[in-house]
């Protein structure tokens, strides 16, 4: 009999925001610390674990990898495969959310055997009421902020802008008069950054605007985490990583976590789901009949909505450009109503165009037919596009899409936006361009050299493989300090 006791796993608290484009990407990296040793708790709201066990998605519990919930605070929802309304998840959890998860890590410090204590917690940085629960139980908290750096970068410059009079706007007509295109030079490392390409919140007349104050003061309360994450990579956005360096705790850049997911040797948990919608497999099976680059994919994400009227222009122009497309429209992907299509377009289209309700993306974007990806460019979205050399045709919607697409275009090379008034000739018109035209190869060239920077990033001597272990060693690893 052996006299030495087997040392216990670390045990990592997994947190992430509930929903769709932060669930996947935190869900990636509790694979990535299960791969290095760590047992994991992953914690969605109870909502959420009702839609991913009804998708077929993660669920089951496995040995040293299980789920827990805790309550939104929100009122029960009349259905179970619609996305929640962001402002009212961000207040409700602000308010709601430290009580819950205190007593769940109660819980889990009391657990019988097989349970190891926990020894470090990995939070949305929009959850940071779990920076309290992690200082209260005396363990590491790291935030993983889900948007590109250059967002955050910008958050943090928030309150100067109100100081310097550039936001709240100064009435409503300010959005649409032009005024959306000043210059803003305050910002180190970010040059030419115009006001429209700025996260959605200043986009207010209110300076006591709820998700304007809650994105200051999420920014803001992470300062106390131990270290702070992004998905993204040096190559990409190395001068802004520099920048948030000494505002921050530690920077940490691990993405494209996909891809770092993707080099793990085979095992269960590696190709664990966490689609909050049913996947429809069979458009993999479509694709496969159609010649390389010659499919227009569009998925316009989890929260976007489009209007009737969107609607119809984005179907006329896909139609009009003669080009296959695949097409994810969701069952609320259209406001206040079903997603209807006029009759003339479904006959038009019907050799060349598939819609379906949810798909793999990654599998999507990496399959040789697609030739371009119409998106609204959430973050998630965007450096799985890069990663697999895809360009994109831009139309920002919410959030941080505006930056995204920004950098997209401007910086990276390999984006081309869309006009926010959307209509059919300008789609057609691009689609073809793309598609076809001179642009297109100039895009399809700037995203492949993307490709082999982030394939660079993720392998064993790679930037982002190489902070992942430095982020283990010595923040998750390590015993948190008074």
């Amino acid at each position: 009999m052996s006299l030495f006791l087997e040392p216990e796993k670390p045990h990592a608290v997994c947190l992430p925001f509930p929903a769709q484009g932060h669930i996947n990407p935190m869900l990636k990296l509790a694979i990535l610390l299960h791969h290095r040793g760590f047992y994991i708790t992953f914690v969605n709201t109870e909502y959420n674990h009702r839609r991913l066990q009804k998708s077929g998605a993660a669920g089951s519990n496995s040995p040293d990898f299980h789920f827990e919930t805790i309550p939104d605070g929100l009122p029960q929802a009349d259905s179970d495969n619609t996305t929640q309304h962001i402002p009212s998840l961000c207040d409700s959890l602000k308010e709601n959310g430290l009580a819950p998860f205190r007593k769940l890590l109660v819980k889990l410090n009391s657990s019988p055997e097989g349970i190891p204590p926990v020894t470090c917690i990995v939070s949305d940085a929009i959850m940071s009421f779990a920076v309290v629960a992690a200082d209260e139980i005396g363990v590491p908290c790291v935030c993983f902020r889900t948007t590109n750096a250059c967002c955050f970068l910008c958050n943090k410059y928030l309150r100067k802008l109100i100081e310097k009079g550039i936001i709240p706007v100064k009435d409503s007509s300010y959005l649409t008069n032009g005024s959306l295109d000043t210059t803003v030079d305050c910002i180190p490392n970010l040059n030419n950054l115009r006001l429209r390409d700025f996260p959605a919140v200043i986009r207010t007349t209110d300076i006591n605007d709820p998700m304007l104050n809650f994105a200051m003061e999420e920014t803001e309360r992470i300062s106390k985490a131990s270290a702070i994450i992004f998905n993204t990579f040096d190559a990409l956005e190395s001068e802004v990583l520099n920048a948030l360096s000494p505002l921050c705790p530690p920077v940490y850049g691990i993405g494209p976590v996909h891809l770092l997911v993707n080099r793990l040797q085979e095992n269960s948990l590696k190709f664990m789901g966490g689609n909050l919608w049913k996947e429809e497999l069979g458009c993999i099976e479509w694709l496969n009949s159609k010649k390389p680059n010659s499919v227009v994919y569009v998925n316009f994400g989890s929260v976007t909505v489009l209007t009737p009227e969107q609607l119809v222009e984005f179907a006329w122009g896909l139609a009009n450009s003669k080009k296959n497309f695949f097409w994810i429209i969701r069952s609320d992907t259209v406001v206040g109503e079903s997603a209807n299509f006029p009759s003339e377009f479904v006959e038009e289209t019907k050799e060349r165009g598939l819609v379906a309700r949810w798909c793999p993306q990654e599998q999507v974007l990496n399959h040789p037919s697609i030739g371009v990806f119409l998106t609204h460019c959430g973050w998630n979205s965007t450096i799985e596009s890069m990663s697999y050399g895809m360009p994109m045709i831009c139309w920002p919607f919410f959030a941080d899409q505006f930056i995204n697409c920004r950098f997209a275009c401007t910086e990276w090379g390999v984006g081309l936006e869309i006009d926010n008034n959307v209509n059919r000739f300008e789609v057609e018109k691009i689609v073809r361009e793309l598609i076809d035209g001179e642009k297109g190869k100039s895009l399809k060239n700037k995203a492949i050299e993307w490709k082999k920077k982030a394939k660079e990033a993720t392998e064993i001597d790679g930037s982002s493989n190489l902070n992942f272990d430095n982020l283990v060693k010595n923040v998750l690893l390590s015993r948190k300090t008074a």
